[in-house]
């Protein structure tokens, strides 16, 4: 015998209704001065969120919080060094104190150094490890909290990687192994997280053209960078590297309604990468 699931609809008419719109929630960004973070910050803040722009570059935050002056959602900033956790449990007082409470959380800060295992110090290993997987531990675990306090459930969106499932090229592996964390985190706080209402998913970026991906990469001239970045975009079957606004559209989606029976995914943003 087949189970009838009873189906129900949006509680307003349906041209009225926007799946996309955050408008009203209180968002907070990490490495939201520029790049793939600044992106979302500007989605979100045009849907309706107020963005609480968080980043180690406290002066660069502030310029990015300026530009987004026209949003509909009101942007702060204010300065995040996500190793840190005592600084990750000041943002999300300051998101509090500033707009009322904490929605929405996305982990965007990291950072990409690149070195063979076999030149690599421990050092160097562990700074990776501290901003990209422990500082999103930090910082998910402080959000955790303030949204099981406030009793409304809430979402988590992880930036992971493409190098989360596969590696892109040699000299990552420290980074491969931080976006690998990042998944695996990301699925197990979604079983945590659930019975509270907070969705916790990720997306795995591919190449995406930033102020960080245009410098040239340790130990290559910048003549190298270039053409290594061009072989690697003739691998994309779409043929070009992606925008910070290609992941933040996707971040907007995971942030609203639309994505409420979501949690513990890995949205791959790519152009087909993993496939070539």
């Amino acid at each position: 015998m087949v189970q009838q699931l009873e189906v129900t609809s949006p509680t307003t008419h349906s041209a009225e209704w926007d799946p996309f719109s955050v408008a009203g929630r209180n968002a907070l960004v990490t490495g939201a001065a520029k790049g793939i973070g600044h992106g979302i910050a500007i989605r979100l803040a045009r849907a309706g969120a107020n963005v609480l722009i968080a980043d180690i570059d406290e002066a660069e935050a502030r310029r990015a919080s300026e530009a987004l002056t026209e949003a509909s959602g009101r942007p702060v900033a204010t300065r995040l060094d996500v190793s840190d956790t005592a600084s990750c449990q000041a943002a999300v007082q300051c998101c509090v104190d500033e707009f009322g409470s904490l929605d929405l959380l996305v982990n965007d800060a990291g950072i990409f150094p690149t070195s063979p295992v076999l030149e690599m110090s421990p050092e160097f290993f562990d700074r990776v490890l501290s901003v990209n997987l422990k500082g999103l531990f930090y910082m998910s675990k402080a959000a955790g909290l303030q949204m099981v306090k406030q009793g409304r459930g809430g979402k988590i969106v992880n930036i992971a990687s493409i190098d989360s499932v596969h590696p892109s090229m040699q000299g990552l592996a420290a980074y491969d192994s931080s976006k690998g964390g990042v998944l695996s985190f990301t699925k197990n706080f979604a079983l945590e997280m659930a019975p509270h209402n907070v969705n916790v998913n990720a997306i795995a970026p591919g190449g995406i053209t930033t102020e960080g991906a245009s410098q040239p990469l340790v130990g290559m001239s910048a003549e190298e960078t270039t053409a290594m970045m061009a072989a690697f975009t003739q691998r994309i079957p779409l043929k070009r590297m992606g925008v910070p606004d290609d992941i933040a559209k996707v971040a907007l989606f995971l942030a609203s309604p639309a994505a409420d029976y979501m949690t513990g995914a890995l949205i791959v943003v790519d152009g087909g990468m993993l496939l070539s």
